[in-house]
């Protein structure tokens, strides 16, 4: 089943204008663009027969043709992602199987994330759109927590049934626990994992649909699915001692570096 990523890229972020641009430094000192990392990252990924970066900037465009990536320009309308991925499929030549959406400011995302979720995606084919999400460990959910205490939006949580479907998404900590977790330990709390694979006719028909108010509450594109009454696969992935954060506000900046730092990535 053949495969294509797309890494959707804005300039005009509500939280964080010019997201896409900003440099983080590695662990060798050298300062790369999240998009550049969110790319690198997305070519790292086996068994992926395109890469493009989708974006609706030309300052973003310029900055992604200078280190080689293949871009396709979009519309302004898009209202999120997933919009922007399937104009963009729309615009690129070929059939795909399967769409991936690696969301441009995700540069921490391993390779082995985006994997499992296609390989979880090909095994279910009566589902049509998953995600991956990764059990917190209590380092990562104090921090979702702490953000939530400072008015920030940390990460993304996610709830499923037994048969692997999303319950709910939600940028609150779901499901309540008043427990306290030291730093290694296990959590019953799912971090949601910026990522979608989508069948094309699930994507396309996305686009046609307007947003709910779950969606327009949370901010969260993939509740579109869920109020329309499509089910998404919630495919576990293994963080095997990685770090994973996503680049929501400046303050994850740092963290994000010393992330890089932490784990000797350039």
């Amino acid at each position: 089943m053949s495969v294509l990523i797309v890494v959707p890229a804005r300039y005009a972020s509500t939280r964080y204008p010019g997201k896409p641009l900003v440099e983080l430094r590695g662990a060798d000192g050298d300062a790369k663009s999240l998009i550049r990392r969110s790319w690198d990252a997305a070519m790292q990924v086996k068994g992926v027969d395109r890469v493009v970066v989708a974006t609706d900037d030309e300052r973003i465009a310029d900055a992604a043709r200078a280190f080689g990536a293949d871009v396709v320009m979009t519309s302004v309308e898009c209202q999120n992602g997933t919009e922007r991925c399937a104009e963009a499929v729309g615009k690129v030549e070929g059939d795909y199987d399967i769409v991936v959406n690696l969301q441009g400011d995700a540069p921490l995302t391993p390779a082995w994330f985006v994997e499992d979720l296609v390989a979880g995606l090909r095994a279910q084919p009566n589902a049509d759109v998953a995600t991956p999400v990764l059990r917190t460990e209590g380092r990562a959910l104090n921090g979702f927590l702490s953000d939530r205490r400072a008015g920030r939006v940390g990460g993304t949580t996610a709830v499923f049934g037994a048969d692997n479907n999303a319950l709910y998404f939600s940028k609150e900590v779901i499901p309540y626990t008043g427990k306290t977790y030291a730093d290694d330990d296990e959590t019953p709390v799912f971090h949601h994992v910026g990522v979608y694979a989508y069948r094309p006719a699930a994507l396309a028909a996305y686009s046609g649909w307007s947003s709910g108010p779950l969606e327009q509450l949370e901010g969260l594109e993939q509740l579109r699915f869920l109020e329309r009454g499509v089910p998404m696969l919630c495919v576990e992935v293994e963080g095997k001692g990685r770090q994973f954060w996503e680049l929501n506000n400046p303050e994850d900046v740092p963290l994000i570096e010393a992330m890089l730092q932490e784990m000797g990535q350039a």
